[in-house]
């Protein structure tokens, strides 16, 4: 496990994850990569970051806990890069995603979040 990972996600939350990532890509929107993640979450404009499990270097991400413990912005871990690009609709693989508007899917991130904090006590 990378050093960045503070806790270890279920298989539960990562399905609801998917689903919500899906429903994101097709109604709301989404920004990839550590620079634009990195600037929503400094913005405030980020209200969900998922970081891929199996980054290298792990240097890329140290920061990103760190910086939505601070800003109060939730964030879980997605196990695959690739994966994480597809399932949020990009062509290609993604370190880290931050939802900057959900679309129709309010009340599956509101769900998503109350489980990432079961999830981290």
């Amino acid at each position: 496990m990378p050093q960045y990972v503070k806790y270890t996600v279920t298989e539960d939350t990562t399905k609801r994850l998917v689903d919500l990532l899906g429903k994101v890509a097709k109604t709301g929107k989404v920004k990839a990569g550590v620079n634009e993640v990195t600037k929503m979450i400094e913005r405030g404009q980020a209200k969900l970051v998922i970081l891929a499990e199996d980054v290298t270097p792990e240097e890329l991400l140290y920061h990103m806990p760190v910086l939505c413990n601070e800003k109060k912005i939730p964030f879980t871990y997605f196990s695959q890069r690739k994966e994480l690009g597809k399932v949020s609709g990009l062509s290609v693989s993604a370190s880290c995603i931050a939802v900057i508007n959900e679309g129709v899917a309010k009340k599956e991130l509101d769900d998503l979040v109350k489980n990432i904090k079961e999830l981290i006590k």
